[in-house]
């Protein structure tokens, strides 16, 4: 140890989660105090990892963390996450972002403060390439002022931020490539009000927990959007047709507006989604270039016999080479396309799932398999409940029976389950 660089101590010393370790390391010699002072790129603060932090004070949990970063003069990556911890002196935690403005290139924050300060005005904006913020106010963003030159990421979760600001606050950000916005809390709008973001450098961006704000989203370099826990009745995504990846988990959009942004869509996944399919599919027609499909759970709200067509997903996605399948087996409309002469020539994935185990299932699978000559995989979800019934039983013993005489049938073919 003696010989290793201060440098390297640093790095090393960087990785320590613990507070406590750190603070010890620091006192051991006059080496490492060098190595902490100069040389410590990230420090991490988080109550749920901190032994003891429940125990302390408000007041001396202040004074522990202003005291390890005041020590330090090159620090890079600073996270501070503190729940249900009382409010610390707002004095205090703007003496630690002005110590770190010229230097922090990561910075995650969570910290209630009295009084409440806005992130936005205190933190480094000179080098700062990730700004991660949470349960906190931002307001009066002043574009000309508010300057993230470097900024790449952005996630603001349960933030409370007037729509106009944030736009500001993006238009702030020229090199922005991903964006996060967690249960947003807008000011200043009711719920009829759409949420407008504009960029022109957006890459991938994330949107959780949203109302019934409608969405517009004008990103001409947007590959990846991913939608959770929304219920827009419109959706708009103006773009140049950059999309390659659709993610949307529990969405319910009456109007899903993508236009011509699928061209080059890769990756479609549905979960737990509510559409009209055909309108759906009828965006996706375009999308010649996909290679992955999952339909999980996703609800109908066509007639019984408007359902996923398999036979024309071949015809459409001929590159398409992995498929996720999970829906209501009861519909005959579903079983009727199986019988159809097509064959889905690249698809080497399989993975299919049951809303709940029924006499159609194993049969269906047999047919998904047979028309997959490439298929190198297959993973079963189910779920199985504790209390069964005598008919569950022998349903379950059935499909057990089924898939065992489906393996003997095609042993080129890994399988595998997987049971809640």
């Amino acid at each position: 140890m003696e010989d290793l660089p201060v440098e390297i101590i640093g790095k090393v010393l960087s990785l320590l989660q613990s507070v406590q370790d750190l603070a010890i390391a620091s006192t051991t010699c006059k080496k490492w105090r060098e190595a902490v002072r100069n040389h410590l790129h990230t420090l991490s603060f988080h109550s749920d990892y901190w032994p003891g932090s429940k125990s302390l004070s408000t007041r001396r949990l202040e004074v522990i963390i202003t005291q390890m970063i005041l020590q330090t003069t090159g620090l890079e990556n600073l996270y501070i996450f503190m729940d249900e911890v009382d409010a610390f002196s707002a004095s205090s935690v703007t003496a630690w972002l002005m110590h770190t403005k010229h230097t922090i290139v990561r910075l995650h924050y969570n910290v209630n403060t009295v009084p409440s300060i806005n992130i936005i005005e205190k933190c480094g904006r000179h080098k700062l390439e990730a700004l991660a913020l949470a349960n906190n106010p931002i307001d009066h963003i002043e574009l000309a002022y508010h300057k993230f030159s470097c900024l790449n990421y952005l996630s603001l979760c349960y933030v409370i931020i007037s729509m106009p600001d944030l736009n500001l606050l993006i238009s702030a950000c020229p090199k922005l490539k991903r964006l996060s916005v967690v249960h947003p809390e807008f000011t200043g709008t009711d719920e009829t009000t759409a949420m407008e973001i504009r960029s022109s450098s957006l890459k991938d961006i994330f949107v959780e927990d949203l109302g019934k704000e409608d969405i517009t989203l004008e990103a001409d370099t947007l590959e990846i959007l991913h939608l959770k826990d929304c219920s827009p009745e419109v959706f708009q995504l103006i773009g140049k047709g950059t999309l390659r990846v659709l993610k949307l988990e529990e969405v319910s959009a009456f109007e899903l507006g993508i236009g011509d942004n699928t061209e080059n869509l890769e990756t479609v996944d549905l979960s737990g989604t509510a559409l009209v399919w055909q309108g759906f599919y009828h965006l996706l027609s375009k999308a010649s270039m996909l290679k992955r499909l999952r339909l999980w759970n996703v609800r109908i709200y066509d007639s019984d016999e408007e359902v996923v067509d398999l036979g024309s997903i071949s015809t459409n996605f001929p590159q398409l080479s992995h498929l996720s399948i999970c829906l209501d087996l009861r519909r005959r409309a579903f079983h009727h396309n199986l019988r159809r002469s097509f064959q889905m020539e690249n698809v080497t994935i399989l993975e299919v799932g049951w809303r709940e185990n029924n006499v159609f299932f194993s049969e269906w699978v047999a047919k998904l398999v047979k028309i997959c000559p490439k298929l190198k995989k297959l993973t079963i979800f189910g779920f199985v409940s504790g209390a069964m019934t005598n008919t569950q039983c022998h349903t379950l013993s059935c499909f057990a029976t089924a898939f065992v005489e489906l393996m003997r049938k095609h042993q080129h073919i890994q399988v595998g389950f997987v049971f809640a």
